[in-house]
């Protein structure tokens, strides 16, 4: 199996905003003003492409919420989730 590449969405404090980067070149994918917009409706799944990705999502304090990976039939066999 082929690895995903890796995204984090988190709160950027400085513009308030909710940032997808791409955890190997820290760039910004996309930035929304609330999290609830990028986490509904395939709007992730679309920002990553065909190729899929694995995406850490944060709480507003920097704490590890939940991990998501797209589409789901690439999610490994063996994790819990």
């Amino acid at each position: 199996m082929k690895k995903l590449p890796k995204f984090t969405l988190s709160l950027n404090k400085k513009s308030d905003r909710w940032d997808l980067k791409n955890d190997k070149t820290n760039k910004v994918l996309k930035s929304v003003e609330n999290k609830a917009d990028i986490m509904k409706g395939g709007v992730i799944k679309k920002i990553v492409g065909k190729e899929g990705a694995s995406v850490k999502v944060k709480k507003m304090d920097g704490k590890f919420q939940e991990e998501r990976t797209y589409p789901k039939s690439a999610d490994p066999k063996k994790s819990k989730g």
